[in-house]
């Protein structure tokens, strides 16, 4: 399957394919994360540190060779369109639960890994929040920069741009595969 394609079929502004050695992967990121300006920290099982050890995750994608990263850019009504973004991140977030279907389906759950932008927002409240397993797996996903990927330094090895213009905002997802 040509994941560029599919990513493009179903609705990404633009897909690349990229070798995960040219992704610029930090360890350093997941202060970021720990800052909890997203409420997630510890409040959401695909964010950190429930999700894991950095080094580990990054570990995880080097076993990786291929991914196909892709972008979906929404306009907002002007900087402060908190609404905009959120209903932006939704509609990320489903069409990349979609191209996870059928990527997972194609190549199976341990032969492949699906990315988002921020942390999962399937559940209303994690599963994590009242000490029960993740209420549905195959549709829960981590984030890239959960990972250790620098999204913002994906326009240095693809023709996908971080800042797309005023009173806009853009989201990143990714696969990555083995061909």
């Amino acid at each position: 399957m040509d994941y560029v394609k599919l990513c493009l079929k179903l609705g990404a502004a633009k897909a690349a394919e990229i070798p995960v050695s040219k992704l610029v992967l930090q360890s350093e990121l997941r202060v970021y994360c720990e800052q909890n300006r997203c409420g997630r920290y510890h409040r959401n099982y695909t964010c950190p540190p429930l999700i894991g050890e950095i080094s580990q995750l990054i570990h995880t994608l080097k076993t990786f060779s291929k991914t196909v990263i892709w972008q979906n850019i929404y306009q907002l009504e002007d900087s402060f369109d908190f609404e905009g973004m959120a209903l932006g991140q939704r509609n990320h977030h489903a069409m990349t639960l979609k191209a996870a279907q059928h990527i997972y389906r194609e190549k199976g759950r341990d032969k492949a890994l699906v990315l988002s932008a921020g942390g999962c927002t399937h559940c209303a409240i994690c599963a994590c929040q009242t000490s029960e397993p993740c209420r549905d797996p195959d549709n829960a996903l981590s984030s890239l920069e959960a990972y250790g990927i620098n999204v913002s330094q994906i326009e240095n090895v693809s023709d996908m741009k971080y800042i797309n213009g005023a009173n806009t905002v853009t989201y990143f997802a990714g696969v990555f595969y083995n061909p």
